[in-house]
């Protein structure tokens, strides 16, 4: 009797079930920039379609180099101006809570200034709204399905892109013109060097023709 009143009270080690890994069954890893012609390539689609807002949203994505959440989440007041659009914006990162400027093309600024004018921007705040009205503008999730749709519409295999592309697109080629990955490390916003290293995927060779280049 005294042994079964003790195994009662043994407590066994709790067995947590097996979580799915998120990302099983996807392919992951680094997306790649869209080279120039297949930006003109989504660029004209849009424009055919007439669709303002994704073709604003495209190109303030290439020329902002910012990440999905804070492209998103970007007010009309954050880039206009007494009915102006600014050629140059500063904004708050959420990722690391550090200010980071980017350029605003002329062929940007007015997408922008046709999207505002639109019917659907009539008293907004958000430069993006949601068409639901419990989100304040378009959600992360949105804009990574419409970028899927954009790469799908040209061609391109849908699992090599991602929202991460866009912000690399012009870094990328700034990289590949200049070398300077000091300039590109502004532009992103990034803390360090090595980040942007990392992030562009900068292998060893390009790194040291670029050393060769240098002469102290």
């Amino acid at each position: 009797m005294d042994g079964v009143i003790l195994m009662s009270k043994i407590q066994l080690p709790a067995v947590k079930p097996k979580r799915r890994a998120w990302n099983k069954g996807r392919l992951v890893g680094q997306k790649r920039p869209l080279l120039p012609k297949q930006v003109w390539a989504i660029r004209a689609r849009l424009e055919l379609a007439g669709n303002l807002r994704d073709l604003a949203l495209f190109n303030l994505a290439i020329d902002s180099k910012l990440r999905g959440c804070d492209l998103v989440s970007l007010k009309v007041a954050d880039l206009v101006v007494r009915d102006h659009v600014r050629e140059r914006v500063s904004v708050i990162q959420s990722k690391t809570q550090r200010p980071v400027q980017f350029e605003v093309s002329e062929s940007t600024r007015d997408t922008i200034r046709n999207w505002l004018c639109s019917p659907e921007m009539l008293a907004v705040t958000h430069l993006f709204p949601s068409r639901f009205h419990f989100r304040p503008h378009v959600s992360t999730r949105q804009y990574a399905r419409l970028v899927r749709d954009w790469v799908s519409a040209i061609g391109l295999d849908p699992s090599g892109y991602g929202t991460h592309s866009l912000r690399r697109t012009k870094a990328a080629l700034i990289y590949r013109k200049t070398g300077n990955l000091r300039a590109v490390q502004l532009l992103l916003g990034h803390t360090k060097v090595d980040s942007t290293v990392r992030y562009l995927g900068v292998e060893l060779e390009d790194a040291l023709s670029i050393a060769e280049k240098i002469d102290i």
